[in-house]
């Protein structure tokens, strides 16, 4: 297994390695009594419990000019939610073991994001689309165990709450089977559900993860009447981007989330349409505040944390008044990302039948459109994108003031600060008061 410190570069799909403390220690930063496990190599050299992960195979693409997944998978080492256990019960879990979770669980992350009443009572009727490429063949049933395990109701094609369809809108005539891009869709259905769990999900799957099919597949989505659609996936920006807005992702009335990437610090497309929310990561923590958890930028090295930056191409809207970017400035808002503070998941397709943990900004971009849809049907001809704009710097958004993603010559767009960044927009829900109309 290679190992990497965690300031030096990667290339996708290696293993690497980032520092946490040993669960002694972990015990006294759970109950608010140390600081917060950092990723740095002053404190790798006295853990044994280091996190190991791997970027899931989506994330390398299978042709020229496609679009990539952005979710890691833990491969060993204690994540925060067993090292919240271990403090709890003086047990020490295993690393990586696909028979138990080893992740938050949808309590977890509603209780950090102040949605616990909200999830429990709101989303009736409404519907989350998950948009990716390629088909799973165990979405369903994989669905069905990680909602079942968490008391989730069922959430099924016969009970009329999920349906799975092409980006031509078929339910018989599906893409080719991926094993890569059937992790990513495991991920994206159990996030939705975790925070939305009265809502409807309707998966609609690209032939592949061309801009052209993916895009196809996004209008779809729209047609069959998704008022919220999650995107983890993104690319390089190019002067195509503005035609692929007009085409593509310009749905008024429409609650649209798309991950900032997570190569650190630079902008990716389409989280830089202005016709969409990007959604950056943070690292996820329990903490002794009024709160109970703290955020920071997610961040391993150089070239892996969350993404963030000012387009090239697309134009800045109305809504952005930040002077430092005059195009539009990616992110809007944050959810966590890192994959040591990540989420639990139930995947079987290509892999070993079992609950894994995964990070990434595929984590918090379902997230976000989660809390959309508890907040309610956009207004039509509304960009929800706006919305945690019209609540910027109250506290119906967890502002996240600390931590970067890179080097950058306007501060703001790589470094976390008191009001708006790049990294993490103007912070993480808390509640869902920011995201409706």
């Amino acid at each position: 297994m290679r190992t990497t410190t965690p300031n030096s570069p990667h290339t996708h799909g290696r293993w690497r390695r980032i520092g946490s403390a040993a669960v002694a220690t972990a015990a006294l930063v759970f109950t608010g009594l140390g600081t917060a496990v950092q990723a740095d190599a002053a404190q790798s050299a006295t853990t044994s419990t280091a996190v190991t992960y791997a970027a899931t195979p989506c994330a390398t693409p299978k042709h020229t000019g496609d679009l990539t997944c952005k979710s890691y998978r833990v491969t060993g080492g204690l994540t925060a939610f067993q090292k919240m256990q271990a403090a709890k019960t003086g047990i020490t879990p295993k690393a990586a073991d696909a028979s138990t979770p080893s992740g938050y669980s949808p309590t977890n992350l509603r209780s950090a994001y102040g949605l616990t009443s909200a999830a429990a009572s709101n989303g009736s009727g409404e519907t989350i689309a998950i948009v990716d490429a390629y088909n799973d063949p165990n979405a369903e049933a994989d669905l069905a165990t990680y909602r079942s395990y968490y008391g989730l109701s069922a959430c099924t094609t016969a009970n009329g709450c999920f349906k799975k369809v092409s980006q031509t809108g078929s339910t018989t005539s599906l893409p080719t089977s991926d094993a890569g891009w059937s992790e990513e869709i495991s991920l994206d259905l159990d996030m939705a559900s975790a925070i939305c769990p009265l809502c409807n999900i309707t998966l609609v799957e690209a032939t592949s993860a061309s801009y052209a099919n993916l895009g196809t597949a996004e209008n779809e989505a729209v047609a069959l009447g998704a008022k919220f659609v999650s995107n983890s996936y993104g690319g390089s920006e190019s002067s195509s981007q503005t035609s692929y807005d007009t085409s593509y992702y310009n749905h008024a009335g429409v609650a649209i989330t798309v991950s900032s990437g997570d190569s650190a610090y630079g902008a990716e497309y389409p989280a830089t349409s202005r016709y969409v929310t990007a959604v950056g990561g943070t690292k996820l923590s329990t903490s002794s505040t009024t709160r109970g958890w703290t955020e920071a930028v997610w961040r391993t090295s150089s070239t892996e944390g969350t993404g963030s930056g000012c387009s090239a191409y697309d134009a800045k809207p109305t809504w952005q008044t930040d002077t430092g970017c005059t195009k539009r400035m990616e992110s809007d808002v944050s959810a966590v990302a890192d994959p040591a503070t990540g989420v639990s998941v139930y995947d079987s397709y290509g892999v070993t039948a079992g609950w894994y943990t995964f990070g990434g900004t595929s984590v918090s971009a379902p997230i976000i459109a989660g809390v959309y849809a508890l907040a309610g049907t956009p207004a039509s001809g509304t960009y929800p994108a706006q919305y945690p704009y019209d609540y910027a710097g109250t506290s119906s958004l967890n502002d996240v003031t600390s931590g970067y993603n890179g080097s950058c010559s306007t501060a703001y767009f790589c470094t976390a600060e008191t009001g708006y960044d790049g990294p993490t927009g103007w912070g993480t829900p808390e509640g869902v008061s920011a995201f409706a109309n």
